[in-house]
């Protein structure tokens, strides 16, 4: 097994996520909840400490005091070992008055953390996916293969190409091309169906990367993806690392090999929620071997009066009387009143779903108080003259569109509805 104590790591947590708006209206992508009481942060930071990485600084930018936050309240090292960390960095503008303006450019602004630390390795992780790693096993594949860069890689359909960086590789593994968002890519060897894309999780040679970051900065470029991989194709050794061979302990026989979700839409991340759900999950939540750290809860246990309830979740402190759960997920200190119905939901958490109300395929951010007999994804006409609705038909209702009855506004509801937001400032900020 590799030294990981010379490893530093830097993970990507600036990311708008425009595509999941209105759950971003407010928050950063890292910093949306996920499942009964987590954030999508947390799994990357679960993989890098169950690996033994434990120096970690996490880059952010956009909205980012939700992020914050959580990470002092959830990511206090001392809970696992003392001297080392898990450190925020904001756009700190020591070369001029600029926020981040990519990935590398983010890396490059940092770059005195890489030469005080002196680690042999980098690791640079995306902050945005579901999925567990033991990273150690890519060390070991980077360390025994002398490759200057290892980039993590797993198979796409090739009509997803345009989401992802595509890798082609040759005959041993190393890569060839890198293209960051192709509109069209050549499948992957022995498939005609999928191309191997990255999924963001890259490890660098310290000394290598370090004079990268200089010369992307002295050429104007800014972004791992676009420029500095496609850069060193020909002066480095890059290597892809299959993912698939990643072995997880304590994974049950009945999930899914290799599990990994890019959760940047709303389509994709309500999917990954019921990916959780059932006896024979395809990602099972709980596993002690390589658990997924959440905040500390200090709720109360969940109460349930009584009711009809189907593959869900009820989390802490939340109350169910009377109400029919079918494939529902209740975060912390949600109350279901009689009556209520409530299939294929996500209820974050502080929301009240009030008497004889319906909710159907839908997610109800936090802090929204649903009348009694609210219809909510069972109209799609008038569905979507109030809330978001996607493509397939997930409706998305903000953060206290509904306010508590005794403080609800004489304004119409149809008048409440927030803008969509601007375009970022960066293509990292947009990611």
């Amino acid at each position: 097994m590799p030294r990981t104590k010379n490893v530093l790591a830097f993970v990507m947590a600036g990311g708008e996520g425009s595509r999941l708006h209105p759950l971003t209206a407010e928050r950063c992508k890292p910093a949306v909840p996920f499942n009964g009481k987590h954030r999508i942060v947390d799994f990357v930071l679960s993989n890098l400490v169950n690996s033994e990485i434990y120096s970690i600084y996490l880059l952010v930018q956009y909205k980012s005091q939700s992020l914050i936050e959580h990470i002092r309240q959830s990511w206090t090292m001392t809970r696992f070992i003392p001297q080392h960390f898990v450190t925020v960095v904001p756009p700190q503008m020591q070369n001029g008055p600029e926020w981040f303006q990519g990935t590398a450019d983010a890396v490059f602004q940092n770059i005195h953390l890489i030469e005080e630390f002196r680690p042999d390795i980098v690791a640079v992780f995306g902050a945005d996916h579901i999925y567990r790693m033991d990273v150690r096993q890519m060390l070991e594949f980077h360390q025994a293969h002398d490759a200057h860069v290892s980039v993590a890689t797993l198979p796409v359909r090739l009509a997803e190409c345009n989401q992802f960086g595509i890798v082609q590789t040759d005959g041993g593994g190393r890569i060839t091309q890198f293209m960051e968002k192709p509109a069209t890519a050549q499948p992957m060897p022995g498939s005609s169906t999928h191309a191997l894309a990255s999924m963001g999780n890259y490890l660098f040679n310290a000394d290598m990367l370090l004079d990268a970051l200089k010369r992307a900065k002295a050429q104007g470029q800014n972004d791992f993806g676009r420029d500095i991989l496609p850069s060193m194709l020909q002066s480095h050794r890059l290597l892809a690392y299959d993912f698939a061979t990643n072995e997880i302990p304590g994974a049950a026989p009945y999930e899914e090999h290799g599990y990994w979700r890019d959760v940047g839409t709303i389509d994709a991340y309500f999917q990954a929620h019921f990916d959780t759900l059932g006896a024979t999950p395809r990602f099972r939540m709980t596993n002690r071997q390589w658990p997924i750290y959440a905040s500390p809860d200090q709720a109360e246990s969940a109460q349930i009066e009584n009711g009809i309830i189907h593959r869900s979740v009820v989390g802490s402190g939340s109350i169910v009387d009377g109400a029919r759960l079918d494939h529902a997920m209740l975060r912390r200190s949600v109350t279901v009143e009689r009556d209520a119905q409530l299939s294929h939901c996500i209820i974050m958490e502080r929301s009240r779903i009030g008497q004889g109300a319906q909710v159907r395929r839908a997610i109800i951010d936090q802090d929204n108080d649903i009348p009694p007999g609210e219809r909510i994804g069972l109209d799609p006409a008038t569905d979507r003259q109030r809330f978001h609705v996607t493509d397939s038909g997930i409706v998305v209702v903000p953060r206290g569109y509904f306010p508590p009855l005794q403080q609800l506004s004489p304004t119409p509801l149809a008048t409440r509805r927030p803008a969509l937001p601007a375009a970022g400032a960066s293509r990292w900020a947009n990611a």
